[in-house]
């Protein structure tokens, strides 16, 4: 009964009214590449599927090879080597199931990290961030700085990591990229660190950073679009041109 009120309503919607509804927004380039990748995620998650599906077959028949083998190396038909291979087959195939059953897991933890995304991309964008604030969501963390940040301040940000880990800070670009012309970012003024932001050193470089009022972007995993994998994007978010 509920359904067919819900139709009829929408029925005696009239033509006028239909025209007053607000139409909907054209995608942004983002949007589709996060639909892409979901879209190729998907996809790939099918293959597994089917790829886990021989995998596990493999296993049966390896484990009955296997449960055969024993029975004849007790009565002294095989040898210790040809049961040892049918024992590295057993594990070999079982290796190929896990791993098929990680990467779907992964799979479902990628579309979920871009749906959710999706989701904080369109809060972030309802409430700027305000100066010196903190904002952290399943993929990223966000600090809008509280001071002013060039790219030749580059060298204090290298001389704490050099005086804290005795090593060069992991620089994977330094001001503007091929990967940002590409995706038409403008990263001429920021630094792309290649540090995890959940790993002790990711820390340390995000808390100098907030001591330091210098604005940063830390992903946790790969966003199309923005980011190709975990890394610490130093200066202000990469404005598209």
């Amino acid at each position: 009964m509920l359904l067919a009120a819900v139709v009829f309503v929408y029925a005696r919607i009239t033509p006028a009214q239909n025209k007053r509804s607000k139409p909907a927004r054209p995608p942004t380039e983002l949007a589709k590449l996060r639909e892409e990748f979901i879209k190729a995620t998907k996809d790939y998650k099918t293959s597994l599927t089917k790829l886990l599906s021989l995998y596990e077959r493999d296993v049966t028949v390896a484990r009955e090879r296997l449960a055969q083998s024993q029975k004849l190396y007790s009565e002294g038909l095989i040898s210790k080597n040809q049961l040892t291979e049918y024992e590295a087959a057993l594990k070999d195939s079982t290796d190929k199931v896990s791993e098929a059953q990680r990467q779907m897991a992964n799979a479902d933890t990628q579309i979920a990290s871009a749906l959710l995304e999706a989701q904080a991309e369109a809060q972030l964008a309802k409430t700027p961030l305000r100066r010196g604030a903190l904002v952290r969501t399943t993929s990223y963390i966000r600090y809008g700085g509280a001071a002013g940040w060039n790219l030749t301040d580059a060298w204090k940000i290298q001389r704490f990591f050099m005086n804290s880990f005795r090593r060069q800070l992991p620089v994977a670009v330094f001001g503007q990229g091929a990967i940002h012309d590409r995706w038409r970012l403008d990263h001429r003024n920021a630094i792309d660190v290649s540090l995890h932001p959940d790993h002790p050193e990711g820390q340390a470089l995000m808390n100098y950073l907030r001591a330091n009022g210098i604005p940063f972007l830390a992903f946790r995993s790969a966003i199309p679009g923005a980011a190709t994998g975990p890394h610490i994007h130093i200066g202000k978010p990469s404005g598209r041109f």
